[in-house]
Parts: C-alpha cells; structure tokens; sequence
C-alpha cells in the first residue's frame, strides 16, 4: 500500500442494522467472506491507500477486524449517528474529527464488485489533474431516452428519433466511491466539491446492493468473475 501519491486514507462506513436486506454488511457473500470483506480486501490491496477505517457500531463487523484484518482502524460510531436517515457526511464528519491527513477515498461495502486497481486508478488520475478538479466521485454512463414525471423529454427531441447511443451521455452518480480533501467535507460540509472530476465505471462493477434482488445478482456476477 505504499505510494507516491499524497497519503490516501479511506473510509469504509458501516452500520450493523440494515433495513432492506438484513445484515447484509456481514452475510455471507461469493466466497463465503462477509459482504464488507470484499470491499475491505480490495482497499487494503490499493498501492495508493495507506490506511483503511471503518466506522461502525457493529460487534459483528467489530470481531471480523480485529481477528483477521488487525491493521484496520475502527471508530466506533456515536449513537446519535446510528439512525439510517442520518446524513452520511455527517459520518465522514465524525470520521475527520479523529484523523490526521489531508486525502479521503470514501466507499461502500455495498460495492463489492469494484477491484484495487479501479480505486488506484480513479486516484492516480485525480492527481495528474488537480490543478482542474477539487475532488473525485464514481458514475456510470447513461445513454438512454430520459423522460420527467410530467412526461417531458430530459435529453432528447422526441420529435427527432435518433438512436440511443448518438444521445449526448448523462452520468449516474452511482455511490460506488468519493475523493476528496479535508478543506472540502470540512468547509462545505459535502464530498463533491464545486470542480469535481467524473470517474466513469461500468455498469456491472458498479452494481450496488440495496435489495435482496441487487444481492443475489452481484453474487451470481462475483462467481461468474472468479469461476
């Protein structure tokens, strides 16, 4: 994990109470490892992080750390902090407030299919160009017919048929991961600063597990990856 970017440090929040698929941070995934491990080995294989923290208040996930991954740094998330509608800057926040550095990849365990090297990629290019960019977050690209509740067209002429793939592309933020510094979450109170650089992934690495559909896909992709 040694580099020579700037220090990288990232953080991988987690809560132990999941709504819609339940104890999905900890199930079993893929190969048997809990979902959170796979993001977890991906960030402590990246040449560009130098430390991984997790902030949770999780036993579970608690356990899983301290006997397999002890290099980890675990805050233990407040209780006024534990409610699902809680802000996850405010999260990131809290994070801050115990760590030194200036660089934070932020990510999700929910993520499981982005590889070490997408996240050493996404930074290796932010910082070739950050002169232009204050910060860095993951979409994916959509070229589709877009329409508004009112039935109105977003991104197209409905007059003027043209095929989807000469539409100008829109991007998804797909939540897969954000980079940014310390002045930006600090000073702005978000991790998209106001000259954020777009790092495009494509749809199947960016599948995101939010209902047990999402869950049971992104696992059936990890065995057809890995078989």
């Amino acid at each position: 994990m040694r580099s020579k970017m700037p220090a990288i440090t990232a953080l991988l929040p987690m809560r132990h109470n999941s709504e819609r698929v339940l104890g999905k941070n900890y199930r079993p995934f893929g190969d048997g490892r809990a979902l959170f491990e796979h993001v977890l080995s991906n960030l402590l294989d990246c040449k560009n992080i130098n430390k991984v923290v997790i902030n949770t208040d999780s036993a579970a996930i608690k356990d899983i750390c301290i006997n397999k991954y002890p290099s980890v740094i675990i805050h233990d998330r407040p209780k006024n902090l534990c409610d699902g509608h809680i802000a996850m800057n405010e999260i990131i926040m809290n994070d801050l407030q115990q760590l030194d550095g200036e660089y934070f990849l932020q990510t999700h365990s929910t993520n499981p299919l982005v590889k070490s090297k997408r996240f050493d990629e996404a930074v290796e290019k932010f910082f070739e160009n950050r002169q232009s960019y204050d910060s860095l977050f993951s979409v994916t690209r959509l070229q589709t017919r877009l329409w508004d509740q009112l039935a109105r067209p977003l991104n197209h002429n409905k007059d003027i048929l043209i095929r989807t793939q000469d539409l100008p592309p829109i991007y998804e933020e797909n939540s897969c991961f954000y980079l940014f510094p310390r002045g930006t979450i600090e000073k702005e109170k978000l991790r998209i600063g106001k000259r954020p650089m777009l790092f495009e992934l494509n749809k199947l690495e960016a599948i995101d597990i939010d209902d047990e559909v999402d869950f049971e896909i992104a696992q059936q992709l990890f065995m057809i990856g890995n078989s």
